[in-house]
């Protein structure tokens, strides 16, 4: 968000079909009695439950929705995987009927490459990215010339030097995008440059720049805590609309009764409590209607189309 996707690999598993989950699902669409994307959702019974595919299964807030859901008389089934490839493509196939693990950039991302039509249809969070420093105890300390370290990957790179330009450090060509990449610094405009490393190393590189830009599941690597960072995003810009968490579903089922219910148990409030003690208290709640959702996703997947037809 700052994960990639959405929170990190689960410490222990709730009610997940085990260790081959991740690779049995992806043969499912092959096997006798596999369930058919067209048959519709679940009903959500002991018989037919609904499959939710996520990648953090072991947060006790899902143990909680779990509960909650079966008090509605909703029975679901959690469903784990360590790839965050999997999920998407478990519910395009029909052998899930949500997921909730990602932000609206990857889905945008799987959405363009694969050519389906995976639609949010309600919000989870938004994971805030943050700016760390070793050496200096606020942005306006950092020198001019300075160097800030940012992770390597596409989606979390864009983000971080989005991060950047709110604090003021840089300038992106064309005001920035959710594609932006180190190429598109206007250095003329900026005060400091951005070195890319894999994120694993961003807490680590500390001690070798004024600053770095440190997603969430490396900070306590760090020995830091969110209250050590320099400078945050805001959650409510319209800078960090595309990394909102989701609920996913396919496009025909978007308006089920049952799945759009798990969505209103899912913003309860004990279970938003656990979501936040899970994140640390770094996330911040979102509830952003599936058509506000929509709206994003639209922009999003029309700027990556356009992109991949310039490139």
């Amino acid at each position: 968000m700052s994960r990639s996707t959405s929170r990190p690999t689960a410490r222990r598993t709730v009610r997940t079909v085990g260790a081959l989950a991740a690779v049995a699902l992806t043969a499912a669409a092959c096997a006798p009695g596999s369930s058919d994307a067209a048959d519709g959702a679940a009903t959500g019974s002991a018989e037919d439950p609904v499959k939710i595919g996520v990648v953090s299964s072991g947060e006790d807030y899902w143990e909680t929705f779990t509960q909650a859901a079966a008090d509605e008389g909703i029975t679901v089934e959690i469903v784990n995987f360590s790839d965050y490839q999997l999920p998407n493509q478990g519910l395009t196939d029909g052998d899930l009927d949500l997921n909730q693990f990602q932000h609206l950039q990857f889905l945008a991302g799987y959405n363009v490459n694969s050519g389906a039509d995976l639609t949010p249809i309600g919000a989870t969070a938004v994971y805030p990215l943050a700016l760390y420093s070793a050496t200096h105890e606020s942005v306006e300390d950092i020198p001019d010339g300075g160097e800030v370290a940012i992770p390597n990957d596409d989606t979390n790179q864009a983000r971080a030097l989005l991060v950047l330009q709110e604090a003021g450090l840089i300038t992106l060509e064309g005001g920035g995008t959710a594609f932006s990449t180190p190429a598109d610094v206007v250095a003329e405009k900026s005060k400091v440059t951005v070195t890319p490393v894999d994120a694993a190393q961003t807490a680590l590189a500390l001690q070798d720049v004024d600053a770095s830009i440190i997603n969430n599941d490396f900070v306590g690597d760090a020995g830091l805590t969110s209250d050590d960072a320099i400078f945050s995003d805001d959650p409510d810009s319209a800078a960090a609309e595309p990394y909102i968490n989701v609920w996913v579903s396919r496009a025909e089922d978007k308006d089920d009764e049952t799945l759009n219910k798990l969505i209103d148990i899912f913003h309860t409030p004990e279970i938003e409590k656990g979501v936040l003690e899970a994140s640390g208290d770094t996330g911040v709640i979102k509830d952003n209607d599936a058509a506000d959702l929509q709206r994003i996703l639209d922009g999003i997947e029309g700027d990556l189309a356009g992109t991949e037809a310039q490139g």
